[in-house]
């Protein structure tokens, strides 16, 4: 049965997962100041650092979902957080979520993050399913997915109104019968 009130450190060769907090907004505030990241998450929301201080210092609490910091090992530098959330315990299922500032993007920092926390999900937790949704105008994120083992399942026609125009989302999911094949091939 998964347990989302532990909060794990996760370690590869590039990144460390651990327990995000509110002392690591000011390295996130690029994250949500970015036009670009904000257009490939859809992200309407303009956050301030009071807001965010909050939030993050909220995450360690919470037993349904699972936030954490993304470190870059070489510099020691947060660049992003992953996140598994909306907890299905019903279905072993949750999403996940992944997002960097611009100093932590095209380094290969995202894949390994992904393998690592998706990983968390299926051999510690014990979930079946872990599931996201990609916008159609983020391809390089599709293709990190896909290279994490992620496999689409469906489109969600006009999911998000960007700038007065409907784009679409594909669904897509690792299972954890195939997840050690997809993220050893990856």
């Amino acid at each position: 049965m998964a347990d989302f009130s532990h909060k794990p450190t996760l370690t590869g060769g590039l990144v460390t997962l651990r327990p995000v907090t509110e002392d690591d907004v000011p390295a996130l505030l690029p994250m949500f100041d970015d036009p670009e990241i904000s257009r490939l998450t859809g992200n309407h929301t303009r956050f301030d650092e009071p807001a965010l201080r909050r939030w993050y210092g909220s995450r360690g609490a919470q037993d349904d979902r699972l936030d954490l910091a993304v470190v870059e090992r070489a510099s020691g530098r947060v660049v992003g957080e992953a996140v598994l959330h909306e907890w299905d315990p019903g279905n072993e299922s949750c999403a996940f979520r992944i997002c960097f500032t611009p100093a932590g993007i095209g380094r290969g920092l995202g894949t390994e993050a992904t393998r690592l926390i998706v990983g968390h999900a299926f051999e510690t937790l014990g979930l079946y399913r872990v599931w996201l949704e990609v916008y159609a105008f983020n391809p390089r994120a599709r293709r990190a997915y896909e290279k994490a083992g992620f496999r689409p399942e469906g489109v969600l026609r006009g999911a998000l109104l960007w700038e007065g125009e409907r784009v679409d989302a594909t669904l897509m999911s690792a299972l954890a019968p195939e997840w050690a094949p997809a993220a050893q091939a990856g």
